[in-house]
């Protein structure tokens, strides 16, 4: 999600739900509901989208705000004042752990860049807390499947915040691929072409901010020195914290082309690209990358660009079901049909209709509410497989080998691209063992 994208989210977050209106649109959760006590939540990382999430989730009659957590104590106390401009008081913390702690606390929403989530999701299962916690799920292959296994042993219900799975569109959609009215799918397309998105300039290292606790914000990833490029939103460029746009973006668009195929783990995965647009910035993630995944009788390939918005067939972003009568492109303002002529009939642009974010927060609280995970449109699960995925094409990109998975020993053919499993802990942290 772009910057502007984002800010949409939080501008939008302040609107009121009423009680009448969820009640029209989610009676099985009203059902459920009855009068019990308001669900407590906390937010940890609160600078951009968790933020967002928390508003979302506070559209909700059944949920209160108790409390907010961020490293930068200028963002925290900014967030505090906003709320209490709403009539909300939540406490502030700069230590999640002291979160954790709360018995005022049930649910934790989790919005700190990727190389926190897997420590912080994890040890609010342990501390009975459930979990919002956005995506990428884990920043590593091993870090997703040491989070699933933490969800199962402690029984936590976890919403991964792929908020497009609760779009009625992006259903519709899936459901005619199934169909089979495309004919034979030979290929599936994903993009994200980001024109937003400039160049990282280079800056020097800097004195850490005023009210930052930049240690904590480092965690398990290596010491060095503060660098403004590296901090808030410009994290996701570099592999120390995040997985570029191959992660970012990929995890949205190539969660449908897997639904779309019924598919999940590929035989082979070949990734080329590099800075092309802007080689001498700052920025670590390739602005430019293709990446092909094979299965048995059919090819996804990825493809991102920052700097230009020249996507495939228009589109800035989205994913193509090309099939032998037809292509079905999907993205988050609509579908369509474009038939091969004689083969089939088009369809015209199916507009989405509803907000994903705001009913991705409410099947969420029904699945708290119920303590019935099977109801969660993006479970841990389903999250994990994606985050996986993703991960795969950038270890190809890193490697530069193509390289085949083995899914029964949870490994790559290559040991270069296994090492890239394990995201490395540093500074005393350890990855936990579920």
């Amino acid at each position: 999600m772009n910057k502007t994208s984002r800010r949409k989210f939080i501008k939008n977050s302040t609107a009121v739900v009423t009680v009448a209106g969820l009640t029209a649109i989610f009676p099985k959760l009203y059902a459920a509901v009855g009068a019990d006590r308001k669900i407590r939540i906390a937010a940890i990382g609160i600078n951009g989208m968790g933020w967002s999430d928390l508003n979302a989730l506070l559209k909700h009659p059944d949920v209160i705000c108790t409390a907010l957590c961020d490293v930068d104590n200028n963002v925290l106390q900014k967030r505090i004042k906003e709320l209490e401009g709403r009539g909300i008081k939540a406490k502030g913390y700069t230590d999640y752990r002291d979160v954790l702690k709360s018995k005022d606390v049930d649910v934790v929403v989790i919005g700190t860049p990727d190389h926190w989530h897997c420590l912080q999701m994890i040890e609010a299962c342990q501390a009975g807390k459930d979990v919002y916690v956005e995506k990428p799920l884990g920043n590593s292959i091993a870090e997703c499947r040491a989070m699933v296994a933490a969800v199962e042993q402690n029984k936590s219900i976890v919403q991964v915040g792929q908020w497009q799975r609760s779009q009625q569109h992006f259903r519709d959609a899936v459901a005619f691929v199934h169909s089979g009215k495309l004919g034979k799918i030979r290929l599936v397309k994903a993009w994200a072409y980001q024109g937003w998105m400039k160049s990282i300039p280079v800056k020097p290292d800097a004195a850490v901010p005023a009210g930052v606790n930049y240690d904590m914000w480092l965690g398990p990833a290596k010491k060095q020195p503060f660098n403004p490029n590296r901090f808030h939103f410009d994290f996701r460029w570099y592999w120390d914290y995040a997985g570029g746009l191959m992660t970012d973006w990929g995890v949205h668009m190539l969660d449908y082309a897997l639904l779309g195929m019924k598919a999940s783990k590929p035989i082979s995965i070949m990734a080329s690209g590099g800075k092309f647009a802007y080689p001498q910035d700052a920025a670590q993630t390739p602005d430019t990358l293709t990446t092909v995944y094979e299965f048995e009788g059919f090819n996804i390939q990825w493809e991102h660009a920052t700097g230009i918005d020249g996507g495939p067939y228009g589109k800035d972003h989205g994913v193509a079901f090309i099939g032998n009568n037809g292509t079905l492109v999907l993205n988050r303002n609509g579908w369509e049909i474009i038939p091969e002529k004689g083969r089939m009939e088009g369809v015209a642009f199916q507009r989405a209709v509803d907000d994903g974010l705001d009913l991705h927060a409410v099947n969420f609280i029904e699945a708290v509410k119920s303590r019935d995970s099977s109801v969660l449109n993006c479970p841990v699960k389903a999250g994990a497989e994606i985050a996986i995925f993703s991960q795969m094409g950038n270890i190809a990109y890193r490697t530069g080998k193509k390289i085949y998975w083995n899914p029964d020993t949870w490994s790559f053919s290559d040991a270069e691209a296994d090492q890239l499993i394990s995201a490395p802990y540093h500074n005393g942290y350890r990855l936990p063992k579920v």
